[in-house]
């Protein structure tokens, strides 16, 4: 069967979560926080503390997580994410999230992100933008 591009190009969390797929594909979470950390040392200094720093924290709020449906979606898109880490540190890898991501998200998650959006603006301010803040 040949690949076209729309299906290639297709959202992965547009569709529901195929457990399956997902239990071949996913990695125990000590080796997935483990490649996740390592994965960070390709990045640049200010995004790989920011990104080790948010990765320590949520893999210390879940530890004690029990629902095993709840912790295969969470090991999923930890892994979704270590997927799309580029392996180049220079590539520049962005992406635009899905709507349908934001609709699923509960108030709290996007007010996570929102607070996460500010704190990446502020890493990647040019020294000139940085010191003519500090004279204002």
């Amino acid at each position: 069967m040949q690949r076209s591009l729309v299906r290639l190009a297709e959202n992965v969390s547009a569709k529901p979560l195929n457990l399956r797929v997902a239990s071949a594909t996913l990695l125990p979470p000590l080796p997935l926080y483990r490649s996740l950390l390592r994965a960070h040392k390709r990045l640049p200094y200010e995004m790989r503390s920011l990104g080790d720093d948010y990765v320590k924290a949520e893999f210390r709020r879940h530890k004690d997580v029990t629902n095993p449906v709840y912790v295969m979606g969470f090991l999923s898109q930890w892994k979704m994410y270590l997927d799309q880490l580029p392996e180049d540190p220079q590539a520049k890898n962005f992406k635009r999230m899905d709507a349908t991501v934001f609709e699923k998200m509960s108030p709290e998650q996007l007010g996570q992100l929102y607070e996460l959006m500010h704190a990446t603006k502020k890493v990647w301010k040019t020294p000139e933008q940085q010191e003519q803040e500090a004279k204002s």
